[in-house]
């Protein structure tokens, strides 16, 4: 009997030992092959790039993966409870496997004949996503197993759970528990109920069949068996299983700002951040990063913050777009869109129905004419009837660029502009009267739409807005609509300037012995270009020669010829030195013509110019990214403009005090209703090709700019005055009040004088015409207008008289 125990002993042993040795043969069979897994401490998913505003709100996001980068102390204190009831109730008690799941799974797959249940842990779940493949084979098992208990062995089980959180996916384009909470709630993962928690969790098994807003009654299903999992482990009472489970969800996902407001910005941004992130400069900076240039863009979860204010970029987008639709309406009526035959008419309705919802005032539709007559048109819009009065119809003229619109007869039959079958833009004109009760939801299919007709603009235009202090670009637009060309004309457009480059000749003048007294001639010259032969007769654009001028004058009526005599007598190379000592690119040629805003210049460069004369003498270089952090908030880089001097502070104050008249007195009349200390100048090429404003104060420097992508003319009078500074105005309305009131300081060595309009010198008792006008000390005139000279001034004294005569 004892032998045969001593051989069942021997036998088993052998029996353990040929186990043993089996399992380790298994073991190293299986981890001959396998593959790292010290990467996933260094943790780096594919994350979302958030873009913030200054004030901190989101301007848009940039990602592959919709996926925001959370710790478990930033998620509700249910959510990883609910994760853990539906996937690993033992998860802070194994060591990556649990041998009992395995044994249970085992057992329903040999039940059912394949493999059908996994038994993994949140441990192996980890290592088969992000190391493993998800085939079903016990191969893969085994090695997953021993790499869940090997991860177990090198990250804590805070950390392992934080990856699982914000690696899994939980459909609808949410990876990550903080996309799921803001796909299907609407709010962040530390805002979640129990009850949303738990619907999340069950999320797990498949997101596509237990998706909430598309299978609810299988999500709840799934809600339910997780609450209960967390009863009956005793993680919540049972008062708060019953509330939870009781609970009305409410469902909707969370605002995507992205391409809606600050488009244009978020497009500039998005590609300045590849060129700075490319992986060259990186290293040039002595900065490492996981990803470089467009990946570290779109799947580091950086955090940008940019220099936009939310509320000067809407308004500068709602102000180019008007002045943009304004400037088309003054050429005349384009025509319709296309034209539908009768018989199609209840077909097109079908297949271009509206909600009413979107019956808001001032939305535009396309809309299709099914009667006309001389009072107006009869419209529809899917199912809604809608009219359009003639008295909408007035600025449809015929086109004719030589005419201004004021000389072309307006529209007084509508017959005359539209057909039955025409499809037409047209925008909801609710009567001021009844805007306060208008509801779009309550229409019914007989009501009518009051409606006016519209006109989609084929011009195009730019507004770029810095505050000159910090060089925070606040605002920047770069054309009509961001969704039909995302060609920015802010900043990739060079377009000629015209005359609101003058200001740098002026400028140049007041460093080369001009005062603002200065009397210049205002009459007939003719050059010959020696390298072409051909001939230059420079005009004015009203055509009218005015003698002698003043320099204040000249500089705010915008002379041309009076500046061409100005530039040809300090020199062009003056002129250039003094341009790129204003940030202006260039080139200059060694060319007149560069005098009169001959040089291709970007809106976006030409802002940064002017903030010369807004900052008293130093241009600074525009910011539109601030600062940019990592997915855990460390910053990457930090960004500060740097100013440069460009003129001397009395020049920059003479000039800023001779732009506030261009306001006040000359071609920027238009700003004078925001009753506030502005500086301004137009700029106007030929044939009214391109037309530009702008418009600065201490605090804000304002440029757009009008004109067709491929240059043709706009129109007669379409100038700077009319087709440019509109735009600034109604931009600088909607913000102006966000800033003090602010007058450009006087520097020290300014001296003010009341000056003779005529003859520039100092207003006396029969001055009929006289400014009061800011000079450097000692450079102003001394000769009281009217007076006899006394003897040892005549050659200081250049009069209107003397000027004239050099006209015969």
């Amino acid at each position: 009997m004892k032998k045969f125990f001593l051989y069942g002993i021997i036998m088993m042993m052998l029996c353990v030992a040929l186990g043993a040795l089996g399992l380790s043969g298994i073991y190293w069979w299986a981890s001959k092959d396998l593959p790292g897994f010290t990467k996933i401490a260094d943790y780096r998913p594919p994350l979302v790039t958030t873009v913030y505003a200054r004030d901190g709100a989101v301007l848009g996001y940039f990602y592959r993966e919709k996926r925001f980068l959370v710790s478990l102390n930033d998620m509700a204190s249910y959510l990883p409870m609910s994760f853990l009831a539906a996937e690993d109730d033992s998860f802070y008690r194994h060591d990556g496997i649990d041998f009992r799941a395995i044994a249970r799974a085992f057992v329903r797959n040999m039940q059912a004949g394949s493999i059908r249940q996994g038994g993994s842990t949140i441990t192996q779940q980890i290592i088969k996503q992000l190391l493993l493949t998800s085939e079903k084979k016990y191969e893969r098992k085994i090695k997953e197993a021993i790499l869940a208990y090997r991860l177990e062995r090198y990250l804590s089980k805070d950390e392992i759970l934080t990856i699982y959180l914000n690696q899994i996916y939980l459909g609808a384009g949410a990876y990550g528990v903080e996309a799921a909470a803001r796909t299907y709630f609407g709010k962040h993962s530390s805002e979640l109920t129990l009850a949303e928690s738990a619907m999340m969790a069950g999320l797990t098994q498949s997101p596509s069949k237990y998706n909430p807003l598309r299978q609810f009654e299988f999500a709840k299903a799934r809600q339910t068996y997780v609450l209960g999992r967390m009863l009956s482990l005793q993680w919540i009472t049972q008062a708060e299983h019953d509330e939870a489970l009781a609970q009305e969800l409410a469902f909707k996902s969370m605002d995507d700002p992205s391409w809606t407001v600050g488009s244009w910005y978020l497009e500039e941004v998005r590609r300045r951040l590849i060129d700075f992130l490319s992986e060259e400069n990186m290293q040039k900076l002595g900065i490492t990063l996981p990803r470089y240039g467009e990946d570290a863009v779109y799947e580091s979860g950086l955090h940008i913050h940019t220099a936009v204010d939310l509320q000067h970029q809407a308004a500068a987008e709602q102000a180019l777009r008007k002045g943009l639709e304004d400037s088309s309406k003054r050429r005349g009526w384009d025509g319709p869109l296309r034209t539908v035959p009768k018989e199609e008419f209840a077909a097109y309705l079908e297949q271009n129905g509206v909600a009413p919802e979107t019956l808001a005032d001032g939305r535009w539709h396309r809309v299709l004419v099914t009667a006309v007559d001389a009072a107006g048109a009869n419209v529809r819009i899917g199912g809604y009837k809608g009219y359009i009065p003639v008295s909408t119809m007035g600025w449809c003229r015929p086109h004719n660029l030589k005419l201004a619109t004021d000389q072309v007869p307006s529209i007084k039959d509508a017959r005359q502009v539209l057909n039955a079958g025409d499809v037409v833009w047209a925008s909801v004109a609710v009567p001021k009267d009844s805007k306060s009760g208008w509801n779009p939801l309550a229409l019914g299919e007989g009501d009518v739409l009051p409606m006016a007709l519209e006109q989609y603009p084929a011009v195009q235009g730019a507004l770029v807005s810095i505050e000159p202090e910090n060089g925070d670009v606040v605002a920047l637009v770069g054309g009509y609509s961001f969704a039909d060309s995302q060609f920015n004309r802010a900043t990739q457009a060079k377009r000629q300037p015209g005359s609101a480059f003058k200001p740098v000749v002026y400028a140049t003048a007041l460093d080369n012995g001009y005062t603002a007294a200065s009397m210049l001639l205002d009459a007939p010259i003719v050059y010959m270009d020696a390298a072409t032969s051909q001939i230059w007769r420079p005009e004015n654009f009203e055509g009218v020669f005015y003698g002698p001028t003043l320099f204040r004058t000249a500089l705010v009526k915008s002379r041309n010829l009076c500046t061409i005599r100005v530039a040809q007598k300090i020199g062009i190379p003056a002129i250039a030195e003094r341009a790129k000592a204003m940030g202006l690119e260039g080139p200059f040629p060694h060319n007149l013509s560069v005098s009169l805003g001959a040089t291709a210049v970007s809106p976006i460069n030409l802002t940064e110019a002017y903030t010369s004369f807004a900052r008293g003498g130093t241009w600074i270089n525009h910011r539109m990214i601030r600062s940019i952090q990592d997915a855990w908030g460390d910053s990457i880089a930090t960004f500060q403009s740097e100013p440069h001097e460009a003129m001397s502070p009395q020049t920059a104050y003479i000039m800023s005090s001779i732009l506030k008249e261009v306001v006040s007195d000359g071609t920027g009349q238009r700003l004078k209703v925001l009753n506030r200390p502005i500086a301004g100048k137009t700029g106007t090429t030929n044939d009214e090709q391109d037309a530009w404003f702008v418009g600065f104060t201490p605090y804000l420097v304002t440029v757009a700019y009008v004109g067709f992508d491929q240059v043709a003319p706009m129109g007669k009078w379409e100038t700077g005055a009319r087709a440019a500074s509109p735009i600034v105005r109604d931009y600088r309305m909607a913000v102006e009040e966000t800033y003090p009131p602010m007058d450009f300081p006087v520097p020290p060595g300014i001296v003010q004088v009341q000056i003779d309009g005529k003859t520039g010198q100092i207003a006396g008792p029969g001055s009929s015409e006289s400014y009061f006008l800011p000079f450097k000390q000692g450079s102003q005139p001394s000769v009281v207008s009217g007076e006899p000279v006394r003897r040892g001034e005549q050659d200081d004294v250049k009069s209107g008289e003397d000027l004239l005569k050099q006209m015969f």
